[in-house]
């Protein structure tokens, strides 16, 4: 049954196929720039990902500004100010993101003080504070998880507090994103596996919290049955340019789901999680995905059943009575969680990452309680509740 009412907005331009890259300087110029800076991290730039772009303006009327390589894993307010100064520096009046999370959230932030001009990046934290449309800006995701690339929000570190500040709004999100299955040639099995599976719980929750619309359904449903049946491939044959462009496209997928619909509970001990152990945020969200669902299938059986079918297909569907469908698509989750440990050695439960320690359940329990994801998770959740999932994970 349709909802009474709800909004879906994606104005992010996608252009993917196997010479998506060739197509940047046309678009770039049909917004009438002409010196992008590109944006990027040390791994993106040594492992030679740059190159393939690079060569698409080479024969462009469009040329390459200038490339800042110097973004870290977890973004900081100074990388974002080196970053303007670049663009400055070189007459810019572009970006193009060249990498993952840190990396698209980096650029997405320096485009506000470009923008906006000054430094001060801090008055235009929060919600809705940006009075104007931003710089042309481009996103070339390098991993198939994160979904920035149609997202409206970024997150940067203040090291001098110890908090991480978070930006949203529309204007943030990019004019164009680029998927290239070049670009994630490189990157490794467990890599693969951790993104992949970052995407699959976008889709999943997207699907399964309160604020799902049959948009946001549309879009988590079809990243899902990619995810499901192009992980695996990807993973026996990496060099397989199809199955990393199916991956791709997913991730852009769960991206679009989540931004129109939200997240849940597996977000709220994901990101509580990842501040307490500093663990990668996929990581995070593969520890806890099955767990989660078999704590929300008291209220949301009925979603969770349907996942079923882009899940593990129409034969394992038809197969299963309907009374069992939900169990089933958990029962299939912690099998590719086996599948993914074998072959990538992917950590399962908190006790396999090594990092967390049974003392930390009480901060991580209610760092998650004061997360805002929370609000849209189907079933409410206590502090106690929280520490049995915890339990239940370790």
């Amino acid at each position: 049954m349709s909802k009474a009412y709800y909004e879906f907005f994606c104005p992010v331009k996608i252009i993917a196929g196997h010479a998506a890259l060739e197509h940047i300087p046309f678009e770039l110029a049909t917004l009438g720039a002409k010196r992008p800076l590109i944006i990027t991290d040390k791994g993106v730039r040594n492992n030679g990902l740059l190159a393939p772009l690079e060569a698409a303006f080479i024969s462009a009327e469009v040329h390459v500004g200038g490339i800042f390589d110097d973004v870290p894993p977890d973004s900081s307010l100074e990388t974002v100010r080196l970053a303007a100064k670049l663009y400055r520096e070189h007459h810019c009046d572009a970006i193009i993101a060249v990498g993952g999370g840190s990396v698209i959230d980096t650029a997405k932030a320096t485009n506000i003080l470009v923008s906006e001009g000054g430094d001060d990046l801090l008055k235009y934290s929060g919600a809705h504070n940006l009075p104007k449309p931003l710089n042309p800006f481009f996103v070339i995701p390098t991993t198939s998880g994160t979904g920035s690339e149609v997202t409206m929000v970024a997150v940067v570190s203040d090291p001098e507090r110890n908090v991480k500040m978070a930006f949203a709004s529309y204007y943030l999100m990019p004019h164009a994103a680029i998927l290239d299955p070049r670009m994630t040639l490189t990157l490794p099995p467990h890599l693969t596996a951790m993104t992949a599976m970052d995407a699959m719980t976008h889709a999943i929750e997207a699907y399964s919290c309160m604020a799902a619309n049959p948009m946001s359904d549309a879009y988590a449903t079809a990243a899902i049955k990619k995810i499901s049946q192009n992980l695996f491939q990807v993973l026996d044959n990496p060099k397989d340019t199809a199955a990393r462009l199916e991956l791709a496209q997913a991730s852009t997928m769960a991206g679009i789901a989540f931004s129109n619909s939200m997240v849940g509970l597996v977000h709220s001990l994901g990101h509580s999680l990842g501040a307490v152990a500093h663990l990668p945020h996929g990581l995070c969200m593969n520890l806890f995905l099955p767990y989660v669902l078999e704590y929300n299938q008291s209220v949301n059986g009925d979603k969770i059943a349907e996942l079923l079918l882009p899940l593990a297909g129409s034969e394992i569907y038809a197969q299963t009575p309907a009374e069992e469908r939900a169990a089933k698509t958990i029962r299939t989750l912690y099998e590719i969680r086996d599948r993914l440990f074998e072959q990538t050695k992917l950590p399962r439960t908190l006790s396999e990452t090594g990092k967390v320690q049974i003392d930390h359940f009480d901060e991580i329990a209610e760092k998650a309680l004061n997360d805002g994801s929370i609000i849209y998770n189907p079933k409410e959740a206590t502090l106690m509740q929280l520490k049995e999932i915890l339990q239940k994970a370790w």
